[in-house]
C-alpha cells in the first residue's frame, strides 16, 4: 500500500464528507493505494456515525472511536499503530489542510529520500490567539532542537512508515514530531510550503494560552529525554557529583580552619550551612538519578488508550 492517510478529530461532523471524497479524488488521480484512518477522539456529535456511513460508501476508510477524549497525541499514536502504507501522512479534519499537497509530500518521502516532511503554512488564516504562540515555540522549539522547520506544529506531515513505528507520540508531543524523530535517529527532514485554508465549519479546538505553559515544558522534557531517557544515572549522577564534592570540599576547609587554624564560630559562617546543603543535594541527585535508572528498565507501557468500536 501507498499511503495511510491519518485524520484525528473532534466533533468534525460536517467537514468529514467533504474531506473523505477530496482525498479520494486525489489518490485516484494520482493512482496511488491507500488507507484513510480516522480517529475519533471522544467526539459528542455525528462523526463515528458519519464514519461508519463512509465506510459504507469507500473501503479504504478506517474508523477508530475512543471511549472518552485523550487528545490528539493518543490519536495519532493509536493511529500510526494501524498504519501500513509506506508513508504515512496526517492531516487536521477541519479542511483547513488540502489534500491537493498530498502526492508531493508522498514523492518527497519516495523519491527524495526524506524521513519526514513537514508543512509550513506560510500564509495563515489564524486569529492572532493562535499565530503568535506559534510563532514563539516556533523560534523556541529551533532554537532547542537544531531542527530548521517554520512550523513545528503544522498537522500536514508526511512521514516514512519505518519513522511512525519507531517513535512513541504521547501527553501533548505531538507539536514537537521532528524533535523526537531526530533523537530516534530520523535526521532527513524537510519541509513543503503548504496551503492554509480558512476554516468552513465549526470552531477551533485550541486552546491560545495554555502553549504559553505547556509547549516550553513539552519541548524540554522531549530535549532532556532525547539526551537522558536512555542513561538518567549520567544526568543526575553528574549533577550529584558536581554538589557533593562541593559540599565535601567546603566542609574540610571548614574543618581544617577549625582544628588547625583554631578558627572560632565556623558553625555560624553561611558557608558551613551551604556545605551541609551541597553534601544533601548531591546525595538527593544520586538517589534519583538510581530511581530513574530503575524506573526506566522496569517502565510499563505508557500509551494504553481504551478504544470503545473499530471498523
Amino acid at each position: 500500500m501507498n499511503l495511510s492517510i491519518v485524520v484525528p478529530l473532534k466533533n468534525e461532523d460536517e467537514s468529514l464528507p467533504v474531506l473523505e471524497a477530496w482525498i479520494r479524488r486525489v489518490c485516484e488521480k494520482a493512482q496511488l493505494s491507500y488507507e484513510i484512518i480516522m480517529v475519533d477522539d471522544g467526539s459528542t456529535d455525528k462523526s463515528w456515525q458519519v464514519i461508519n456511513g463512509l465506510k459504507k460508501e469507500n473501503p479504504n476508510v478506517r474508523g477508530i472511536k475512543f471511549r472518552r477524549n485523550y487528545g490528539k497525541s493518543a490519536a495519532l499514536h493509536t493511529a500510526f499503530e494501524a498504519a501500513n502504507g509506506d508513508v504515512v501522512i496526517t492531516m487536521d479534519a477541519d479542511l483547513q489542510d488540502s489534500p491537493d499537497e498530498i502526492p508531493d509530500l508522498y514523492k518527497m518521502i519516495k523519491d527524495d529520500g526524506f524521513d519526514i516532511v513537514s508543512g509550513w503554512k506560510k500564509k495563515r488564516y489564524d486569529p492572532l490567539s493562535k499565530t503568535l504562540p506559534t510563532k514563539l515555540f516556533n523560534a523556541a522549539a529551533r532554537w532547542m532542537s537544531g531542527i530548521q522547520l517554520h512550523d513545528f506544529n503544522c498537522g500536514l506531515k508526511a512521514y516514512r512508515l519505518e519513522v511512525v513505528k519507531a517513535i512513541e507520540v504521547y501527553g501533548e508531543m505531538h507539536r514537537y514530531i521532528p524533535v523526537i524523530a531526530k533523537w530516534a535517529g530520523f535526521t532527513k527532514i524537510g519541509e513543503k510550503v503548504v496551503e492554509h485554508r480558512a476554516r468552513q465549519y465549526g470552531s477551533t479546538k485550541f486552546g491560545g494560552f495554555e502553549r504559553f505553559i505547556n509547549g516550553p515544558l513539552d519541548l524540554m522534557s522531549i530535549s532532556f529525554v532525547g539526551k537522558f531517557g536512555k542513561r538518567p544515572m549520567h544526568f543526575f549522577g553528574t549533577l550529584g557529583l558536581l554538589f557533593f564534592f562541593a559540599g565535601f570540599c567546603i566542609l574540610v576547609y571548614l574543618s581544617i580552619s577549625k582544628t588547625v587554624f583554631k578558627e572560632v564560630g565556623i558553625a555560624d559562617r553561611p558557608l558551613f550551612y551551604f556545605g551541609i546543603l551541597a553534601l544533601i543535594v548531591g546525595t538527593q541527585m544520586f538517589l534519583t538519578g538510581f530511581l530513574a535508572e530503575m524506573i526506566n528498565r522496569n517502565s510499563s507501557i505508557r500509551n494504553a488508550y481504551l478504544i470503545d468500536k473499530e471498523i
